[in-house]
């Protein structure tokens, strides 16, 4: 990945969106020759020069303070993901506000205390996942959820190449063109945080050559924050599932994630997934996914 690049098309996408009247400008006489707002009238809401506005979204971010990435960040209107993200894509060109590259946990370090926890929550589907959306660990329940994921040939399990190369996806996910965005802006906001992970941008690469839409999705530079609302998933077996999402970074495990799926007590499908654990049992649909 490029980080020049990827700054780049980020603030040009963003800048794009926002008319001269959503930012306060009035449109003006004449005819524009650009869609949304122009380099000059970003700098003048931010505050900046227009060649020093005009060097930032060539992609070059190095010395570039905090208060002129909040600046910038407001003029464009950027929501709290891409504020974040605009930060994250400045620490590639600035080592004092470089994270370093993540380093993930492997072996025990990760698997035996998360495992334990993950087989502690009996009631609801629970995996982890690192910065590629692989499923690394799971209990029985996730196991189960994403049955249809793990049958599949490639291990681990992924659930980027589950959305964009499987079509049992589209079935799987009731609305699968949200899935299919939220999957690609949490890959976005990853590579943003790290763009030196070998790993991410080689999943990004093989999934831009072998999905239209997935390569039209990572070309909008989307980006989101994940971490609680409601997702929905049409089982197999048990049918329509509504259910709760909470999503934990593990602070000990850099780049990993646990996501836990609650149903609301007494609903339906809370009795669906009662349905998934006596399956799961009976089947032998149990079996903690393959480690990379």
């Amino acid at each position: 990945m490029d980080p020049r690049a990827d700054v780049r098309d980020f603030l040009s996408s963003r800048r794009a969106r926002i008319t001269p009247e959503q930012a306060g400008l009035g449109r003006g006489g004449g005819r524009r020759r650009v869609p949304g707002l122009r380099r000059d009238e970003v700098a003048t809401l931010a505050g900046v020069s227009v060649d020093y506005y005009t060097r930032l979204e060539r992609g070059d971010l190095g010395g570039v303070s905090d208060s002129v990435l909040d600046a910038i960040a407001g003029a464009l209107e950027l929501t709290r993901a891409e504020h974040d993200h605009l930060y994250d894509l400045a620490r590639s060109f600035a080592p004092t506000r470089r994270r370093g590259p993540v380093v993930e946990a492997r072996g025990a370090a990760l698997e035996a205390p998360v495992q334990h926890l993950l087989d502690a929550v009996t009631a609801a589907p629970a995996f982890v996942t690192n910065t590629r959306m692989d499923m690394v660990a799971a209990n029985a329940l996730g196991v189960a959820l994403y049955s249809e994921m793990y049958r599949g040939d490639e291990r681990p399990a992924n659930h980027s190449r589950f959305i964009f190369l499987d079509p049992r996806a589209r079935e799987f996910y009731p609305d699968w063109e949200r899935a299919a965005a939220v999957n690609v802006a949490i890959l976005r906001r990853d590579a943003g945080r790290d763009p030196r992970d070998r790993g991410l941008a080689e999943l990004v690469g093989e999934l831009s050559v072998r999905s239209d839409e997935f390569r039209a999705r990572w070309a909008a530079h989307e980006v989101r924050r994940h971490y609680s609302g409601a997702k929905s998933f049409r089982h197999p077996v048990v049918g329509l599932l509504e259910l709760d999402y909470l999503v934990m970074e593990l602070q000990d495990a850099p780049g990993h994630s646990m996501t836990v799926y609650p149903a609301a007590p007494g609903s339906p499908s809370a009795e669906g997934l009662a349905l998934l654990a006596s399956w799961a049992a009976t089947e032998g649909v149990d079996a903690v996914p393959e480690r990379s």
